[in-house]
């Protein structure tokens, strides 16, 4: 057994071999070391400028946003396989989340309230709409950013983002 950790959002996988994305926060194997090689972006200090500040705000909001819309989706579907899938996202969503807020240095707000359809199909298309924006987003502000462990958090967001649509559109 192996201690591997997610320089992204600095969560330990224990296990025979590493993983291929991040059990907590999606990213790909390529931000995932072995324990004492990892140097996870959240604990290291790094003064961020205020773009990136405003950047980070910005997706602490979509990420709080996509994950109570997640949640609605899952309560809303009757197929365990898509309650299941769609808790999960919530789960990384929230996690993204999480990290945009230890990055800033405040703490998560809480999940509000949103509104989903009642129909799986309406979800699909709303999930690949939510993600795209968050990929395009997540694109520009990685192109913006300055601080390079800032901009390795908003590149494997995009990754991520991407992911989560390639998954959305298997169901289509």
């Amino acid at each position: 057994m192996k201690t591997y950790i997610c320089e992204i959002c600095g969560d330990a996988y224990i296990g025979e071999t590493k993983p291929t994305q991040c059990p907590f926060c999606g990213a790909h194997k390529t931000y995932i070391k072995e324990g004492y090689e990892a140097k996870p972006i959240i604990e290291k200090k790094e003064n961020i400028g205020e773009l990136s500040k405003k950047n980070l705000q910005e997706t602490l909001d979509l990420e709080m946003k996509a994950n109570a819309v997640y949640l609605c989706m899952a309560e809303k579907t009757s197929s365990y396989e898509l309650k299941a899938m769609y808790k999960r996202l919530a789960k990384i969503e929230l996690e993204h989340a999480t990290i945009a807020s230890k990055l800033l240095n405040i703490p998560r707000p809480e999940s509000k309230l949103e509104q989903c359809s009642n129909e799986d199909i309406e979800n699909f298309k709303k999930t690949i709409e939510l993600e795209e924006h968050a990929s395009q987003l997540y694109l520009k502000f990685t192109k913006e950013t300055e601080e390079e462990d800032i901009k390795m958090f908003f590149t494997a967001l995009n990754e991520v983002e991407m992911g989560h649509i390639d998954l959305i559109k298997n169901y289509l």
